[in-house]
């Protein structure tokens, strides 16, 4: 059964749409109608925007105990549905759904949470010499988010925005709208003040740019493209406002020679591929030593080999398919345009999976004997492709992972932990992790260069969403 959705969430109340104009939504598994929803008119989303400058005054001066303690319903919530959203992220995005529980589910669960007790346990102010110093929020906040982590990237913008004080306008992608839907269902469940949080879906160009642009609107908090994240940024430019963008990446996993190649090519092959590869941090430059070229080709084909792509819902797999098939093609373009430049295809290609030809699947691929300077190398590709890079020296290794517009993530393998973390230092991204090291979701997240502006997650993440005002005595 489709599923059906016509309104939006304004001032704490579900809003019929105007238009009878929706967006269809698929499911990624095969291809077919999964969900419509309302397209947002630029009248809706100024009423979101009214709504929130509305309720601000009235949420920021409520007390970080009762903001923590709303948040906390909501991650409790999210945890009692949680086997029902995984299964809607994972007929929308195609992350397998076992791996949707814990993780498109489980980081927004702790999320909330994290927020909640920041919220309650945050210094507000300070003593510094004749001032005090005094954190308030910043303001109304337009959050707009991607189809690839969509909860998650929601809750990260949302959690710290509401826990901050601020009031939200949220506008979801439409390519994977379903799970913000439910977490607004969750929103009103819990009784969240009317105004504070609103929700109108829509087109980028329509929605997006019109809670951007509103005069009311104090803050962007913006997932995406790079393109589309300079297209925020002119828009904010116009009024100064606050931007936070998290953008893309094509992050380099520097394996040194002396590093345990099995664990190493099997982690690095397993973060290129998580989620089909649609992970704006996934390691997708596996940086290797030219003198143990062959063994990491034979240990990454063979890995490869156990990521053969199944239904997201009834398989089995690690792997399943991309989230459209206009994603599906542009993923298929990439692995043609390596070949044609002088990649060696060691596995995979644009060949569908066998027994898969419906749905949005690519079959996983690795390049070898990519130069950096080809466009595999250098673009973001969003999907299961990973490319070896070969190197001479440990200079040259680092030269290449710094070699790009991105700085988002990266990982260093060596024999060591301590030599990891020497080269690690020498890697301009927002975060590396060492010798597999895992996410932490406490620690924040964001990008050097054109991976973006800002950061999410933990404090750090929390702190975006305040402004710092000094009031001197004497």
């Amino acid at each position: 059964m489709t599923i059906v959705r016509d309104s939006f969430y304004i001032n704490g109340e579900w809003v019929k749409a105007t238009s009878n104009d929706t967006l269809e939504v698929t499911t990624s598994g095969t291809g077919e109608l999964y969900a419509t929803i309302p397209a947002g008119t630029v009248d809706e989303a100024n009423l979101a925007v009214e709504a929130a400058a509305s309720a601000f005054t009235t949420w920021s001066n409520t007390s970080p105990k009762e903001r923590g303690e709303y948040l906390m319903r909501i991650s409790e919530t999210l945890a009692e549905r949680s086997d029902e959203i995984a299964l809607v992220i994972a007929n929308e995005v195609g992350m397998p759904l076992k791996l949707a529980k814990g993780i498109q589910v489980g980081l927004p669960i702790k999320t909330f949470s994290d927020n909640a007790q920041r919220a309650m346990d945050y210094v507000w102010e300070e003593e510094v010499g004749n001032s005090t110093l005094v954190r308030e929020p910043v303001g109304v906040v337009a959050a707009i988010t991607p189809w690839n982590y969509p909860l998650h990237q929601i809750a990260n913008k949302i959690a710290a925005s509401l826990a901050a004080g601020c009031t939200v306008v949220l506008k979801p992608s439409e390519v994977a709208p379903i799970n913000a839907f439910l977490l607004t269902d969750i929103v009103d469940e819990v009784g969240l003040p009317a105004g504070v949080f609103n929700m109108v879906t829509g087109l980028g160009h329509v929605v997006g740019e019109a809670i951007v642009a509103h005069p009311k609107t104090d803050m962007v908090s913006f997932t995406g493209s790079t393109r589309a994240g300079k297209r925020v940024m002119q828009l904010a430019a116009e009024m100064i406002k606050r931007v936070s963008l998290e953008l893309g990446g094509k992050s380099a996993n520097i394996i040194l020679e002396d590093a345990d190649l099995s664990k190493a090519v099997a982690d690095g092959v397993f973060k290129a591929y998580l989620n089909s590869g649609q992970t704006c941090s996934a390691l997708t430059r596996m940086v290797a030593p030219r003198s143990r070229l062959s063994e990491i080709e034979d240990i990454a084909v063979a890995t490869s080999a156990s990521f053969m792509p199944a239904d997201p819902i009834s398989g089995s797999s690690l792997l399943g398919p991309l989230v459209s098939a206009a994603e599906q093609q542009r993923v298929r373009d990439y692995i043609t345009k390596g070949i044609d430049e002088g990649a060696r295809i060691i596995t995979g290609g644009v060949t569908p999976p066998e027994g898969l030809e419906k749905g949005y699947y690519v079959t996983p691929t690795i390049f070898s004997d990519v130069r950096n300077d080809m466009t595999i190398a250098q673009e973001e590709i969003f999907g299961p492709v990973l490319s070896i890079i070969p190197y001479d020296t440990e200079e040259e290794a680092v030269t290449i992972a710094n070699d790009s517009i991105y700085g988002l993530d990266g990982g260093v393998w060596a024999s060591t932990d301590e030599k990891a973390f020497e080269v690690a230092r020498k890697i301009r991204t927002g975060r590396v992790e060492i010798n597999g090291g895992a996410f932490n979701i406490f620690a924040p997240f964001g990008g050097y260069k054109q991976s973006g502006i800002g950061r999410e997650l933990g404090e750090y993440g929390f702190e975006e969403f305040l402004e710092v005002k000094a009031i001197q005595h004497n």
